[in-house]
């Protein structure tokens, strides 16, 4: 799925430039408040949906070689935080919908999650 559809399903505002998300495509989504998580069951490519905008969670997608980041339940990151994402090509967006949400409705769309 593109980050574009992903982008309008979610409701979310694009928070970095430069990143062409009509053409940027995912299939798996990590979802978690919990960076050590991410890093524990890496999934290059993947989207990495959390509720936790500091810096940590830029440096984990860079780790984790996520593709891009989603923000829930309405919160943002400083602009440090979109400064790197941005830097390193990883498009951030946010959204007001919870995490819950979020999954059910990329579930919906055909999303995958990660096994454990």
């Amino acid at each position: 799925m593109k980050l574009g559809e992903i982008r309008d399903i979610l409701q979310c505002d694009l928070l970095t430039a430069n990143n062409d998300i009509s053409i940027i495509e995912v299939d798996t989504v990590l979802a978690s408040d919990g960076m050590s998580e991410i890093l524990a069951v890496p999934h290059p490519g993947a989207l990495m949906v959390t509720g936790l905008t500091n810096i940590q969670s830029v440096r984990t997608a860079i780790i984790a070689d996520v593709k891009a980041i989603i923000y829930v339940r309405g919160r943002l990151p400083n602009d440090n935080t979109v400064s790197l994402a941005q830097e390193k090509g990883i498009p951030v967006m946010a959204t007001r919908l919870g995490m819950f949400d979020v999954c059910g409705l990329l579930r919906e769309c055909g999303m995958k999650g990660v096994k454990y």
